[in-house]
């Protein structure tokens, strides 16, 4: 008998997420929690920590010069973007931190790849608002879903979901009012 569950798979295995390529992502605030504002007549308003959440993603590309962002939306308790890797461009300024055998302490830590970016952007915004709102207790999920982006028609799909996305809150999934209808 297995003494740990075995964790569930959430990248796609065997690919390569340091690749050049655009990766549709979702993040959630911890337990779906709405802690980013309320969409209002199908417009996003944002809270204090909805405002920091959209500041620090555009920020990306200042720490990471081989990332480009494209379209983007921040929900009430979650977030959409779609992120560009461009690879042979620039570095990636977050440490591996290493132990004393050249392993990470963390398991395998890619630099350039998409989970060290999401990584970087979740810590600072957690940290952030954090130090300034500690009474909050703002956290995100443990995780984030990914999907590659194979073609243009998808990417331009995709771009159009995260645009409606504040219009078609009332019947999305992760707002909790719906879990109960």
């Amino acid at each position: 008998m297995k003494k740990y569950k075995d964790k569930k798979q959430y990248r796609y295995k065997g690919y390569d997420y340091s690749q050049e390529g655009f990766y549709f992502v979702t993040i959630c605030a911890k337990n779906r929690e709405i802690f980013f504002g309320d969409v209002i007549n199908g417009e996003i308003k944002l809270s204090e920590i909805g405002l920091a959440t959209d500041k620090f993603w555009r920020e990306i590309p200042n720490h990471f010069s081989f990332v480009g962002l494209d379209e983007f939306v921040v929900m009430p308790n979650h977030f959409h973007g779609i992120i560009q890797i461009n690879v042979g461009t620039g570095h990636c300024p977050v440490p591996t931190n290493t132990d004393e055998n050249g392993g990470s302490k963390f398991g395998k830590v890619t630099p350039k790849s998409l989970s060290t970016i999401i990584g970087s952007y979740k810590s600072i915004v957690t940290k952030t608002m954090n130090l300034q709102r500690p009474d909050i207790g703002f956290a995100w999920q443990s995780r984030f879903h990914d999907r590659i982006i194979r073609n243009e028609d998808e990417l331009n799909r995709i771009r159009q979901y995260i645009i409606n996305n504040p219009l078609k809150w009332e019947l999305d999934k992760n707002n909790l009012e719906n879990l109960f209808m």
